[in-house]
């Protein structure tokens, strides 16, 4: 893919690039300087993911990936107040260094999580949350236009993730994405 050089320091200089293209999608996108086999193998490898997966000051004790497609993957995050918060999913599409589908499960985070999520929930049943994701990695010059798109079930749990720090989330964690990513 060839890109003008006006437009790629533009994307560069804006940093992650949000949008909701449907009420219940959050999308980012960033372009990281790298080229997209590293960026798709710190998706996929486990010891890459658990350095960079979550906001700043997380860590990831348990980072647990089978990549095909239907592998699971399991990763729980730790926040620096000690609360952990498990994802897991199913691998339902894996292009290697193009694209990931996978579904994304948060019902095992706290009833207080949920609550803030989904403040109308029924509390008399364990909490639901089930998304998918679709992580695209595009040749951009030299260096690979990442974009992560999640799908919720509906816009007020959209919104809700929007609301608990959805945004900041994940604009951490692909700060932390490029740290990690050799220079060239």
């Amino acid at each position: 893919m060839a890109v003008a050089r006006n437009d790629l320091n533009t994307a560069l200089a804006s940093g992650p690039m949000m949008t909701a293209s449907d009420d219940r999608d959050f999308v980012i996108t960033r372009v990281l300087n790298a080229p997209r086999t590293l960026v798709f193998d710190a998706w996929t490898i486990p010891k890459h993911m658990a350095r960079w997966w979550g906001p700043r000051d997380f860590t990831n004790p348990v980072c647990e990936m089978d990549v095909r497609p239907g592998g699971a993957y399991r990763i729980v995050m730790r926040g620096p107040d000690g609360a952990e918060y498990p994802v897991s999913g199913v691998f339902q599409e894996v292009v290697r260094p193009e694209r990931l589908i996978m579904s994304m499960d948060c019902s095992e985070h706290t009833d207080e999580w949920h609550d803030q999520v989904n403040p109308v929930r029924d509390k008399s049943k364990k909490p639901f949350l089930m998304a998918l994701q679709i992580v695209t990695f595009e040749e951009f010059g030299a260096k690979t236009k990442l974009t992560v798109r999640t799908r919720f079930d509906s816009p007020l749990i959209r919104d809700g993730m929007l609301k608990v720090g959805m945004t900041e989330g994940w604009s951490q964690s692909l700060d932390r994405l490029e740290a990690h990513l050799p220079r060239e």
